[in-house]
């Protein structure tokens, strides 16, 4: 979202005017859900999306007319049978959208707009938060974890007591132990979906921030102290691959406490099955090991670092979803 709102800031401050259009509910079968935006421009470009398809264009051709009269609106849109067809979905579903005009230089915007920019750098999560007034947004703020109603600041949209809040930016980042092929091919995919990637290993050249352009940080240093730079929260999700069994131990002994939204592991059902048995020697319960997914990944026969890749960035995702445990 970092970049959505750079290209915001950078229209405003750039003498344009802007469209904000967000998805405020949906229902059935849509593409995207509640929380989603798109910006369009008044020569007709556009950042973002609502969901694609008729819809969106729909949208767009609206947002033509409420830009030439520099006004808001809230619309409900269906997708029809023949729409949801096209976009490979089973049937229709309702969208409502808010749209909400953002004049040239609006300072307020440009405010709010940078601080989910700066914050977006940070692990404790950023959110928007509009106040509503039937289709009119009256107040715009930009707020960290801490810094409004708990019930605003969840990790999905909520529209409550006049607010609608939207997280850009969840809190947490995904630590990931190993340098290696898998972990080179995993971080651009992580990175994409929206994930911070914060990439260990004991091995200079292979902690090295050229091989992890899309990492957040590349970090070197012993397997035996990730104390010494690495702080484990309840968001963040741990993924271990390290160059072997012993080097996979050592940081499972650290973090199999830490509280981690997420632990996994690669490596073979014999390799872990090893890592298991020494663990529970070393004084671990069978229901903290139960936390850890092993192997790592969703099981659809991923053989490359590539496929490994997706498969484990499937699992995260479905985590961060409320899908998976």
């Amino acid at each position: 979202m970092r970049e959505f709102f750079r290209e915001l800031v950078h229209a405003l401050e750039g003498g344009e005017a802007a469209e904000l259009v967000s998805v405020l509910e949906s229902s059935g079968s849509t593409p995207r859900g509640t929380g989603a935006m798109m910006a369009v421009f008044p020569d007709g470009r556009s950042t973002g999306t609502v969901g694609g398809g008729n819809v969106e264009y729909e949208a767009q051709k609206l947002c033509a007319q409420l830009l030439a009269e520099k006004e808001d609106a809230l619309r409900r849109f269906r997708f029809v049978q023949g729409d949801a067809a096209s976009l490979g979905m089973v049937c229709g579903g309702d969208v409502t959208l808010l749209f909400t005009y953002l004049p040239t230089g609006d300072e307020d915007a440009i405010r709010v707009f940078r601080r989910l920019m700066e914050l977006s750098g940070g692990s404790g999560g950023a959110w928007l938060l509009r106040r509503l007034e039937g289709e009119h947004v009256t107040a715009m703020e930009a707020a960290a974890a801490g810094e409004a109603d708990g019930k605003l600041l969840g990790e999905k949209p909520v529209l409550a007591d006049g607010w609608f809040s939207v997280p850009v930016e969840r809190p947490g980042r995904v630590y990931l132990f190993g340098g290696g092929h898998v972990s080179q091919a995993l971080v651009p995919v992580l990175s994409s979906v929206g994930f911070r990637v914060v990439v260990y290993d004991d091995r200079p050249e292979f902690a090295d921030p050229a091989l992890f352009p899309a990492a957040e940080e590349t970090l070197c240093g012993d397997f035996l102290a990730l104390e010494r730079q690495v702080h484990v929260t309840a968001d963040d999700y741990v993924v271990i691959m390290t160059r072997g069994h012993q080097a996979d131990y050592e940081v499972l002994c650290q973090v199999l406490r830490s509280g981690a939204r997420y632990l996994g592991c690669i490596g073979s059902r014999r390799k872990l099955a090893l890592c298991r048995e020494r663990l529970l020697a070393a004084g671990f319960t069978e229901a903290e090991y139960a936390r850890l997914h092993a192997p790592i990944g969703l099981p659809i026969g991923a053989e490359t670092p590539e496929e490994i890749a997706v498969s484990v960035a499937a699992e995260l995702i479905g985590v961060r979803a409320g899908k998976l445990d």
